[in-house]
């Protein structure tokens, strides 16, 4: 069980999972099988029934599609992911939808941002959208693929927080195009 005390900022971890899901895209680094869809093409064909939701609705396609990838590559027990995080997490993060959505003129330079992305670098890209410092960089540069290439192990048994959850997002930098390794830690229940 979580504490009550653990402090995670939801619109961050938004932004991470948006530029993770993005980037792990079939025009990007071909991790899961979406095509452009957090791209302008996506946003455009969204945007036709979806007028004010759109953005919204392309990055929860693209966050269910992730997700079961990286569930199907590598699904630890007793770890969390940028994907999986503890029950009471994603509860909240479920919870902060609607305020997103209500929100919406102000995530449009993500969007933006989204959609003009060339799938290159991952570590540059959320540094540009101030997601991570140059010490994330290093830590992230030090981690390792497992063995079997399927994974990215974060030494530790930790509990969620904004830095864990950072280098969560910033180790799907180790993975190469069509071939993820799934960034997880050990979570201290």
């Amino acid at each position: 069980m979580v504490e009550n005390n653990a402090r995670i900022d939801f619109d961050r971890l938004l932004r991470l999972r948006l530029v993770v899901a993005r980037h792990g895209e079939m025009d990007a680094a071909q991790w899961w099988n979406t095509q452009g869809v957090l791209s302008r093409r996506g946003s455009s064909v969204y945007k036709r029934g979806l007028p004010r939701t759109h953005f919204f609705a392309q990055a929860r396609v693209v966050f269910a599609v992730a997700r079961a990838r990286c569930q199907e590559l590598f699904a630890p027990p007793k770890s969390m992911t940028l994907w999986h995080l503890p029950a009471e997490i994603e509860d909240q993060f479920e919870d902060h939808w609607q305020q997103w959505i209500d929100d919406g003129d102000n995530w449009m330079p993500m969007f933006e941002k989204l959609s003009t992305y060339d799938g290159n670098n991952l570590l540059g890209f959320l540094r540009e959208c101030e997601l991570i410092t140059d010490e994330d960089i290093k830590k992230t540069e030090k981690l390792r693929r497992s063995s079997e290439n399927r994974a990215v192990p974060i030494q530790g048994i930790h509990r969620p927080s904004d830095e864990i959850i950072t280098l969560l997002a910033a180790g799907f930098a180790r993975g190469e195009t069509g071939n993820a390794a799934i960034p997880y830690t050990k979570l201290q229940e």
